[in-house]
């Protein structure tokens, strides 16, 4: 088998576990979930790798190094999806980790740093509303007290899902790696846009990565009688979300510039019927950018939207703050390395931001951040039809290798 097989292979088994029957279903702390982390796990010490799982649920498979005391190269991704999502983001990420590891392992190669492989828990902001929770506890930035009762759809909080996996929420803080010493951190992601296909390169090396602002929003006005209510006379808490959600439209519109944008992904209509004036409705909404000052405007145009249709409208609102990320810039010296790599192999590649948030963007508070982009066919992401070329990841895949025996070899 060659190593095109091989990893195609490898690439198979791991999207196997899945509970959906359009895309792939594979939610955070979910049984699909699980049971592909210990199956990974178990590929993982068929390569004599270490293996552990931390409090959150990362896993850490950690190849020796000659000189065990010096700080690890680290690569990583996720293994969780989003609802009907698409075989590629995460997976590649981490497959493309352990076909590293099976390269070094095949051709005998030595290297004076560990290396390490985490596969995060939770990246996906689809369970819970809230992302890259596992990368957070790793860096010491988990937050038990806002986090604990956020529920799914299905009403299981955060903490009960934990309790599911046999998790104690209560001991997270013990995943904090906060106080250890990374070399470097390296990712390998889909690029989840179309610019690498429609410029033509195969290979996208990121400069920074925008971060959201998730906000949960509860509407509450009077429900009452569609027939019996005349217009002036009603409280519709739907009006009143659609109003929000148009001036948040034409906001983040005002930001373009700034490559700022902003979504409305989740909309409940409680009680509903076509009969009845809506009274109680909550949606939630995602701002993101690269620059914290446009995010910022975006957000204040939001804020006294809200405060005018409450007047207007004579309606409740409420306005949650689940998350707040900060943009981040990733490392100018691993990306000269990344680019010196590219040229040197003949690979067409360019700089790019992310507008796509990553573990790699926690993990940069730890330690220098590298992170490489492949590209995705009509750049769909988070979709059943989600799609990179086998040779396009491989092509990676060589990349990420290369990378890896730069800081991971005393030169």
């Amino acid at each position: 088998m060659d190593r095109k097989e091989r990893y195609e292979l490898l690439f198979n088994n791991i999207n196997q576990y899945n509970s959906g029957e359009e895309g792939i279903t594979r939610i955070a702390y979910s049984n699909e979930e699980q049971t592909c982390t210990h199956a990974f796990m178990r590929l993982c010490m068929a390569e004599d790798l270490d293996i552990r799982m931390d409090a959150c649920g990362n896993v850490i498979a950690r190849r020796k190094g000659k000189v065990e005391s010096l700080p690890p190269v680290v690569m990583g991704s996720h293994l969780d999806t989003v609802y009907q999502g698409g075989k590629y983001d995460g997976v590649v990420g981490i497959t493309a980790a352990l076909e590293v590891i099976r390269r070094l392992n095949e051709d005998g190669i030595e290297t004076d740093h560990p290396i390490e492989i985490i596969s995060f828990a939770c990246e996906e902001s689809a369970r819970f509303g809230v992302s890259t929770v596992g990368s957070k506890a790793m860096v010491g930035q988990f937050d038990k007290n806002r986090y604990r009762d956020l529920m799914d759809k299905d009403g299981i909080t955060m903490e009960k899902a934990f309790a599911l996996c046999a998790l104690d929420f209560n001991s997270v803080e013990q995943a904090s790696r906060a106080d250890e010493r990374f070399k470097v951190f390296m990712e390998i992601h889909i690029e989840q846009g179309p610019v690498l296909i429609n410029n033509e390169k195969k290979i996208g090396i990121v400069t920074g990565i925008a971060a959201p602002v998730r906000l949960h929003v509860k509407v509450k006005g009077k429900a009452s009688h569609s027939g019996t209510t005349p217009m002036n006379m009603r409280k519709d808490a739907l009006l009143g979300a659609s109003e929000i959600s148009l001036a948040l439209e034409k906001a983040a519109k005002s930001e373009e510039e700034f490559g700022t944008v902003a979504t409305i992904g989740v909309l409940n209509v409680y009680n509903g019927a076509m009969n009845v004036v809506p009274g109680d409705v909550e949606f939630k909404i995602d701002i993101r950018s690269t620059s914290l000052n446009s995010r910022k405007r975006v957000l204040d145009q939001l804020n006294e939207t809200i405060e005018i249709v409450k007047k207007n409208r004579q309606l409740e609102i409420e306005s949650i703050e689940i998350s707040s990320e900060e943009p981040v810039l990733l490392s100018t010296e691993i990306n000269d390395v990344l680019k010196n790599i590219c040229d040197e192999k003949n690979i067409p590649n360019q700089t790019m931001q992310s507008g796509a948030g990553h573990d790699a963007m926690n993990m940069a508070k730890l330690c220098p951040v590298g992170l490489i982009f492949i590209p995705s066919v009509d750049g769909l992401s988070h979709h059943p039809n989600e799609y990179t070329p086998l040779d396009d990841i491989l092509v990676g895949i060589d990349i990420l290798e290369a990378a890896i025996l730069h800081y991971a070899i005393i030169h």
